[in-house]
């Protein structure tokens, strides 16, 4: 989607916001205007200017010569000349000016509705945008994340869309306003005197041609700024997760030298924006200026010699033009933050608009649970081709039963996880669940049969019992209890200081190693999955968390189907089948026994354990 229909499918939910708002700003332009006019009776009456005919003694007729503004110029000081006489100066001097301020507080007021409608529009389209780029998160592949850095993304939703709000949004209503003002000023200086007009229309061009230039360059650096911005979040981002190995190693001057690289290559991008964006603005008023002072001065010396130019005529179209300059300088301030605005919101659109890979087809088949097996068939996985990580992997797991898989580090046993969990989608081959192909599946329904315990306990900085609940939101006090008694977390939970709504903080740090994977268990109990997923779950854990764990984790299993990664091979001694691998190939598989008999690689494994 293009950065402009992206801009106008958030906006359409809030069109009549902006509607609004340009509607009292129009009507705020109009009566600045007028406001300016108004002033002229005034000073004609102070400074008793009379224009050398019989317009006071004699109502002025039109001479069909279709200049309509001076006609009524001329009838408006005929009847403020009858009611001099009827009422006196002072009297009418006075209603003059209680009308233009009346006309000074109407637009002022249309001023401030314009702008509250404004905020409307503004804040309903950044939330509409966060809350699309939170739910993208939510729906990217893992891949995603694996390549992107957390800081970065954080940057994005924060400041990009900050961005976009004040660079683009908050100008909108400058975008179109200031234009009709000008365009309007315009109308009314050609009726004053087309020829002071067209002379100071000569600015305009050179106007456009610097604030395109300023446009263009400003956008560049924007988008450098907003960059090194996603660098230093994520320099933040790992400085707060890796505070012990940063001490331990006494790399903080390393990282200091990180930061600081970052925030001077931001300080620069950042000066250098700013000096282009402030440029655009007294660039142009400079430009208006001196086109007011040659319009004086050309002019003033028409009404020095008395050869030209009326001097009240002459204050009005000073006094117009000066109030083209404000809109000239906004619209030109526009432009530039728009640019500005422009390169955030392509950061934006590129996660937007990311290529999920791992999606639905239309009309998905349904599923509610596994009857018969799962199946993988000629399975094949890679980055690229040259990095082959799965090729021609074969494998049933029958319903009810326990498969585990071994071998070393970057034999495939996590990638055969991932890709069942369909965080990836297979290179080659199928997966298939009760004959259906998993990518032919519902993709919520598909993933409501699995569940799985990693490693790494992921904990969310909430409650012990809003944790265990992510398992099933709608599940009873008692059933939270009991799924925490299976996964033998029961006991230390209770005598927490809150039991189980003590709060555990950021990534569950304030329980020990077994306690966080108890937790994660006790909520894979709570889903009640009939597929279970272990990416070994016991590798990390000292040796009496780790027996805890794994009576958990048997428990759990009972009548289940699993598929289990295990490090300790002591672990997975009572699965079905055990799967031996070896650089994404199945190298042996059979029963602990089977295996032992071999004499192969599976004993090797064993025995090399054992030794250690």
């Amino acid at each position: 989607m293009k950065p402009l229909q992206r801009i106008l499918y958030f906006a359409r939910p809030h069109r009549n916001y902006l509607f609004g708002s340009i509607f009292f700003n129009i009507l705020y332009s109009v009566l600045q205007i007028f406001s300016v006019l108004s002033l002229l009776p005034i000073l004609k009456i102070i400074f008793n200017i009379n224009d050398g005919d019989d317009t006071k003694k004699n109502p002025p007729v039109a001479d069909g010569t279709v200049n309509y503004f001076n006609h009524l110029k001329e009838v408006l000081y005929y009847k403020i000349h009858l009611y001099i006489d009827q009422y006196g100066g002072v009297r009418v001097l006075a209603v003059l000016c209680i009308i233009t301020a009346i006309a000074f507080l109407m637009r002022n007021i249309f001023r401030y509705l314009g702008a509250f409608l404004l905020v409307n529009y503004r804040v309903g389209i950044v939330k509409d945008l966060r809350t699309a780029m939170y739910n993208k998160f939510l729906k990217l592949p893992v891949s995603f994340f694996t390549e992107q850095r957390k800081g970065d993304m954080m940057s994005r939703i924060s400041n990009d869309i900050g961005a976009v709000d004040n660079g683009i949004m908050g100008t909108l209503v400058d975008l179109i306003n200031a234009p009709f003002m000008i365009i309007a000023s315009l109308v009314m200086l050609f009726m004053l005197d087309a020829q002071l007009t067209l002379f100071s229309l000569l600015v305009f061009p050179v106007m456009g041609g610097i604030i395109s230039w300023v446009g263009k360059s400003l956008k560049r650096q924007a988008n450098s700024a907003q960059v090194e911005l996603g660098n230093l979040f994520s320099i933040v981002d790992e400085t707060l997760k890796s505070s012990k190995v940063i001490k331990i190693f006494n790399a903080d001057k390393l990282l200091q030298r990180r930061f600081n690289t970052t925030t001077n290559a931001w300080k620069k991008f950042s000066i250098g924006m700013s000096r282009r964006r402030e440029m655009a603005s007294p660039m142009s008023e400079f430009l208006g200026s001196v086109t007011m002072l040659l319009i004086t001065w050309f002019a003033g010396v028409g009404v020095i010699n008395g050869t030209n130019h009326d001097p009240l005529s002459f204050l009005g179209f000073i006094g117009l033009f000066y109030q083209i300059l404000d809109p000239a300088k906004k619209f030109s301030a526009a432009i530039s933050s728009i640019q500005g605005g422009m390169a955030s919101l392509d950061r934006v659109s590129e996660v937007l608009d990311y290529d999920q890979k791992v999606d639905e087809i239309p009309n998905p088949v349904r599923i509610s649970d596994l009857t018969k097996q799962i199946e993988f068939r000629n399975i094949g996985f890679y980055y690229e081709r040259e990095s082959v990580i799965l090729k021609n992997f074969n494998l049933i797991i029958p319903k009810g039963k326990t498969v585990a898989l071994v071998g070393q580090s970057g034999s495939g046993k996590t990638t055969v996880a991932n890709l069942l969990a369909r965080f990836y989608d297979v290179s080659e081959g199928e997966i298939m669940i009760d004959g259906y192909n998993i990518k032919e599946l519902k993709l919520s329904d598909y993933r409501h049969l699995l569940g799985m315990v990693t490693q790494e306990s992921v904990l969310f900085n909430d409650t012990v019992y809003n944790n265990i609940l992510m398992g099933k939101p709608d599940a009873t006090q008692e059933e939270v209890v009991n799924a925490a008694k299976i996964a033998n977390a029961h006991q230390f939970i209770s005598q927490l200081p809150e039991g189980y709504e003590t709060t555990i903080g950021d990534d569950g740090n304030k329980l020990s190693g077994g306690q966080k994977q108890r937790v994660s268990i006790a909520r894979a109990v709570l889903k009640n999955p009939p597929v279970m997923i272990l990416d070994e779950a016991t590798s990390a854990l000292d040796t009496e968390s780790e027996r805890m764990v794994q009576d958990a984790l048997e428990k759990m299993m009972q009548n289940r189907t699993s598929l289990v990664i295990a490090h300790r091979l002591s672990t997975i001694q009572k699965a079905d089948m055990i799967v031996v691998m070896e650089k994404g190939n199945i190298v042996e598989q059979g029963t602990h026994h089977e295996l032992i008999e071999k004499n192969g690689v599976y004993r090797k494994l064993v025995e090399l354990q054992d030794f250690q």
